[in-house]
């Protein structure tokens, strides 16, 4: 029961927000068209607070394990270059390839995992998981920025315009001045800091609430054959296996939960600005949002009590 309420508390807020988006705009208080500029404000102008201020937040003093961190950001990257070969061959619309990609690989590691970790660990392991988020957040920001270039609604793969593109994105250039921060340990003044937190903390649940109002239910029946089997590789086969292949290497206990934090936890929010902004297809990013977000209540429950009853955890 312990785990379920851990499950459900870490969903509802994202809920609120969707349910909320979705109020205002079936009350005709806002129009579709204004939800569609308050995406792009949020996607060039916010996200890129989020991404800075998570990176320079970051306590360079509680570094987790090398063999974890090493193990994360390689099973990542080999994961996207699998995926990059193979999503193509079964699926043939260019602007959904880049979305079932990012939503098989990308996941909301920054809001589920840090309170599910504390919740299970307690607050002695939230430095490791915070760490953590900053490398894998790091590799979410630049990857997924190539991969929806990739896979644009003009199916350009010219690499001169993907990486003119990508030194574009809002995303990464957050990502890459909180970088520098960090690594150069330049202290941003309180005053200016404030700001900035508020902007980072303001960023998820706008982008959640513009989904909301941009949701169409009925388009969801036309995506079941990409929903269903993407999900149930994400948030079922995926984690199983790479539980197994951690567990084969020595990790143990926090380092295989943070793991399934990583790959078991809900599509990222963040993929359905970056789709929509990128020429992916925007309806399928947000479904795959939503419907992750609410079936990973009974997935997380399920994976928290199989590692507690096994002793993993």
């Amino acid at each position: 029961m312990e785990s379920f309420l851990v499950a459900i508390n870490a969903v509802i807020p994202f809920l609120c927000y969707i349910t909320f988006g979705y109020g205002a705009k079936a009350r005709g208080v806002l129009e579709e068209d204004f939800l569609q500029k308050l995406n792009k404000m949020v996607f060039r102008l916010l996200y890129p607070f989020m991404t800075f201020y998570n990176i320079y937040k970051a306590d360079a003093s509680m570094l987790p394990r090398p063999l974890l961190l090493i193990f994360a950001g390689a099973s990542i990257l080999i994961l996207e270059v699998l995926l990059v070969l193979a999503v193509p061959k079964i699926v043939k619309e260019n602007p959904r390839r880049g979305v079932i990609i990012q939503a098989i690989y990308r996941s909301n590691f920054v809001l589920f995992g840090l309170p599910l970790t504390i919740s299970v660990f307690d607050e002695s392991a939230s430095s490791v998981a915070a760490m953590m988020v900053t490398v894998v957040v790091t590799i979410y920001n630049t990857t997924s920025v190539v991969i929806l270039e990739m896979f644009n609604t003009e199916g350009k793969t010219d690499v001169k315009t993907i990486l003119i593109n990508v030194l574009k994105n809002p995303l990464l250039q957050g990502a890459c001045a909180g970088l520098l921060f960090f690594f150069l340990q330049i202290k941003v003044p309180a005053s200016l800091l404030k700001p900035i937190a508020a902007f980072a903390d303001m960023t998820s649940p706008l982008a959640l609430f513009v989904l909301g109002g941009t949701l169409h239910f009925n388009a969801i029946q036309a995506n079941l054959k990409y929903l269903v089997p993407t999900l149930t590789f994400k948030l079922v086969i995926l984690p199983a296996v790479i539980l197994a292949i951690a567990y084969a290497l020595g990790l143990r206990g926090l380092e295989l939960f943070l793991l399934i934090a990583i790959y078991g936890t809900p599509v990222a929010a963040a993929s359905y600005p970056m789709a929509q902004n990128m020429g992916g297809d925007g309806e399928l990013a947000g479904q795959f949002v939503v419907i992750s977000t609410v079936v990973s209540v009974a997935t997380l429950f399920l994976w928290i009590f199989f590692m507690k009853s096994t002793g993993l955890i």
